[in-house]
């Protein structure tokens, strides 16, 4: 890779900007929502911790039934930046479940904040600034929730809406950008 811009054009193009990955852990907070609201708090804790280890290969699947390749150039350097960020991540939901042993609403909360926190790396990865909004509007939420004390359900539905929205947000804009990179190939202009 010669440039930032193309490490980053590598990453969005085999993954979609991401967007699946977005929806589908969306879906999953929101499933841990609703196992929260009609089973248990301990089980949508394990609804999220589990269909977490899950979004990955599941967006690449789905990603791949929609044409997305799922794979991006192996000397990609954005690519260990993606690993170390996930790693990371992996390593504060000991932090977040503790947290659940003195409130339970606190590790949807936490989780809200960590998860904020990967998104923000994802505006280096894929070069897109709409996961700072991203990264920010789940730092809020979890700020406002834990400070109108909201319980668990109402926390992790609010992160799994939000992940939703941005996921079909950040999937239009993939899909748009495709269209005009199609339409540029096809008419012989050359544009961004």
């Amino acid at each position: 890779m010669d440039s930032l811009q193309e490490a980053q054009r590598d990453m969005s193009d085999s993954y979609g900007h991401g967007a699946i990955g977005v929806l589908v852990s969306g879906i999953v907070w929101l499933c841990s929502g609703l196992v929260v609201s009609y089973q248990s708090h301990q089980k949508g804790i394990w609804v999220l911790i589990i269909g977490g280890m899950l979004i990955f290969p599941l967006a690449t699947w789905i990603g791949k039934l929609v044409g997305i390749k799922g794979k991006h150039t192996r000397r990609n350097p954005l690519g260990k930046l993606a690993m170390e960020g996930t790693v990371w991540m992996i390593m504060c939901i000991p932090l977040a479940y503790g947290l659940s042993l003195i409130h339970v609403s606190w590790f949807f909360q936490g989780m809200l904040v960590i998860i904020a926190g990967r998104y923000l790396t994802f505006a280096s990865v894929y070069g897109i600034r709409l996961y700072w909004v991203l990264g920010a509007a789940l730092g809020v939420a979890a700020y406002l929730l834990y400070t109108l004390k909201a319980g668990p359900a109402p926390s992790a539905l609010a992160g799994g809406i939000t992940e939703v929205i941005f996921g079909i947000v950040i999937y239009s804009y993939y899909k748009h950008g495709k269209r005009k990179k199609v339409g540029a190939e096809t008419d012989g202009s050359v544009g961004p």
